[in-house]
């Protein structure tokens, strides 16, 4: 019988050929934490004694992303405190400006195959570079940085087979909400989803990070995508060329379900407050006003979504009234984007740049909504309060979706400005 994905990858950190349904103990490639995790991290490592003996310190990140810059008092304490136990332990520490953990990590650190760890649910994005992302909880985090290795029971997986190519003002976005519009916050529960298909060629490492970040959502323990052409070109982008293998499937994998989806036949859609199930298209909501538009955190703050909202931007200005805050994920991509023209071009529309990092995703600073405003957000979850107001309204959408709706000021079908 052969191996899925998840098997494959989990193998080759287990002492031997494993199945779905078995609990392992496996090697971890990888771990992290960040500002808002990593106090507690450090916290349960001196609670068990074991503080200063990570098993691979140069392979352990502490990361500064959801206060960055701090706005407390309190939170800046704690990356100084995050700083001097990272020093102290050999560790690396990711700091102030750097970017998103997830988005850092993809760049300059993981590889196809590995196996990494992180006190954080986004961690499984990195399925979207052939690797096993496991979002865990603090205590279990530091155990993985303490001894090198960490627990898990096996995934089923399920094959999500993409066909067709998506139709003008479609995007990767688009994809992942439809799938989540199917399998709803439990079809996948306690399964590892591994995409497949003709329409893969198609699909970027920067736009299967994105359907990773928000696949998440039904339930799936993993989001995973083969190691292929599109990854190795996204590696040698990074100067990492020598760090891509091929890592698929074998054959006659063993899978529990099977699901098409022709992107085709997709249109662009929205995600309704307040909870991920709550999927319809865009042009259902259409002309609801919005008075602040968010553009980046870890599932959509990459070049190629600065870009596709700048294009949509070009010699144009944001609606009166309407905020729209762009967040590129990394000090990486901010370069890029000022050096490529898209930073300039949403400035001129009107927008305003913040820190590389996860701004108000987390409901901290950079975008907290006033109470009763509607925000159109490229973030990965709306439950109420996300952005730091439960009296405000939080619409998720595309980078296309969200551009349109900050040049008009109401929810806006991309397709109608792209016309």
């Amino acid at each position: 019988m052969g191996q899925t994905l998840i098997e494959r990858i989990v193998s080759a950190h287990a002492d031997g050929p494993v199945q779905a349904g078995e609990v392992v103990i496996a090697r971890v490639a990888l771990v992290y934490a960040h500002d808002g995790t990593g106090p507690v991290v450090v916290r349960h490592l001196r609670a068990l004694g074991l503080d200063h003996r990570l098993a691979q310190p140069e392979r352990t990140l502490f990361c500064l992303d959801h206060g960055a810059p701090s706005p407390r008092r309190e939170l800046a304490d704690e990356q100084a405190a995050l700083r001097t136990f990272a020093q102290a332990a050999g560790a690396r520490v990711i700091d102030i400006g750097e970017g998103i953990s997830h988005q850092v990590v993809a760049e300059r650190f993981v590889r196809p195959g590995d196996l990494v760890v992180g006190a954080d649910a986004q961690t499984g994005l990195l399925g979207g570079l052939g690797a096993l992302g496991l979002g865990l909880g603090t205590l279990d985090a530091a155990i993985a940085m303490a001894l090198g290795q960490t627990w898990l029971r096996v995934p089923e997986s399920q094959r999500i087979t993409l066909t067709g190519q998506p139709p003008m003002g479609v995007t990767a976005t688009d994809l992942a909400l439809a799938l989540r519009q199917r399998l709803r916050t439990t079809g996948a529960l306690g399964r590892a989803l591994e995409f497949t298909g003709p329409a893969l060629a198609h699909l970027s490492v920067g736009e299967r990070l994105t359907v990773a970040a928000l696949a998440g959502e039904t339930g799936a323990e993993a989001v995973l995508f083969p190691a292929d052409d599109q990854t190795r070109l996204y590696l040698e982008a990074q100067g990492r060329g020598q760090d891509w293998c091929a890592v698929a499937p074998d054959p006659d994998a063993v899978y529990v379900g099977d699901l098409t989806l022709d992107l085709s036949t997709l249109a662009p859609l929205v995600v309704r407050p307040h909870t991920p199930e709550a999927v319809v298209p865009v042009q259902e909501v259409a002309g609801i006003r919005v008075q602040q538009v968010l553009l980046g955190t870890c599932s959509h703050g990459r070049l190629e979504d600065l870009a596709a909202a700048a294009a949509l931007l070009r010699g144009r200005r944001v609606a009166s009234g309407v905020r729209l805050i762009v967040a590129p994920a990394s000090r990486a991509v901010l370069l890029r984007a000022a050096q490529e023209g898209p930073l300039t071009t949403l400035v001129e529309a009107g927008a305003i740049l913040v820190t590389p990092g996860c701004a108000s995703c987390v409901g901290i600073h950079q975008g907290v909504p006033a109470d009763g405003e509607v925000v159109v957000a490229t973030i990965p979850r709306n439950l109420r309060g996300r952005l730091g107001n439960p009296e405000a309204f939080v619409y998720l959408a595309s980078p296309l979706t969200a551009a349109a709706t900050a040049l008009r000021g109401v929810l806006t079908d991309p397709r109608e400005v792209l016309a």
